[in-house]
């Protein structure tokens, strides 16, 4: 049990795919304007990744078995697709207003590379399915994290006097190294709870 809870708060905080693996920027950098699209995207992307695990698992146990693993990426990248197809209709149809919130970003979830990135590090890291299932959901709570910060950042900087040169993208590339920086930290926390 214990693994699993290293695990999982290893992928939230000294292993997050956006802070400290830097993989999923796209979506960070464009979604974090409002905390409730933060939200909405960030969920998304927690069921798109548990779900892209499990049913990738088996598929890469099948490719391996059958000498075919050179097809991983490619196999992986249209399951991806299908599921986030998935989620979109879904989305569409229950929840529309968070549909129309996410815009352009929902489909971008399909190359959201944090999405492919758990699940070959997954195969990389040599997890069975449960450890990689935790894994995955801890990449998508750690993705949560990760957004909801940082649009509480970006919220907070709306009302500051930000000098003309920094306005825009410097000042928001410059509040994502600082949040980054902060998550560095949680890696002595991690080391120090398990001993790892």
């Amino acid at each position: 049990m214990s693994a699993f809870l290293m695990i999982f708060l290893t992928a939230i905080l000294t292993e997050n795919y956006i802070l400290c693996q830097f993989l999923g920027i796209c979506p960070f950098l464009g979604v974090s304007k409002k905390l409730d699209t933060a939200v909405g995207m960030s969920v998304a992307v927690i069921f798109v990744m548990a779900l892209a695990t499990a049913v990738t698992f088996p598929i890469n146990t099948l490719l391996v078995a059958k000498d075919l693993a050179y097809l991983q990426t490619i196999v992986f990248i249209l399951v991806i697709a299908a599921l986030v197809q998935f989620v979109e209709i879904v989305l569409k149809k229950f929840i529309p207003s968070l549909y129309q919130a996410l815009g352009i970003y929902l489909p971008l979830i399909t190359t959201n590379c944090a999405v492919l990135g758990v699940v070959l590090l997954n195969i990389q890291k040599e997890y069975g399915f449960g450890q990689s299932m935790v894994n995955s959901i801890g990449a998508g709570v750690g993705f949560l994290v990760a957004m909801v910060m940082f649009a509480g950042v970006r919220e907070r900087l709306e009302g500051c006097d930000i000098p003309k040169a920094l306005k825009g993208l410097p000042i928001t590339l410059i509040a994502a190294s600082l949040v980054s920086l902060s998550f560095q930290g949680f890696a002595g926390v991690v080391q120090g709870i398990f001993g790892a």
